[in-house]
């Protein structure tokens, strides 16, 4: 599984990658996400890694987020 648990998908929202798991039917690997709203997403592994074009240029569908910029913030910085 990647090292990075957080996800930054190209239209903005934060996600946290579950797990990675084989759909039944046709052993498909597919990623588990969660969004910040609690809401739990399945999408083939090749679609989550994918580029997608932006205005142009080719960018990550997901972009992973590094720990450090994951961790939350600590609490004199609100």
């Amino acid at each position: 599984m990647p090292a990075s648990k957080r996800y930054r998908h190209y239209k903005g929202g934060i996600y946290e990658l579950v797990c990675e798991a084989v759909l039944e039917a046709d052993r498909t690997p597919v990623m588990v996400y969660r969004g910040e709203d609690g809401a739990v997403w399945v999408r083939p592994r090749a679609a989550f890694f994918e580029t997608v074009s932006v205005g142009g240029a080719a960018v990550p569908r997901f972009a992973a987020i590094p720990e450090s910029s994951a961790a939350p913030a600590a609490q004199g910085d609100q």
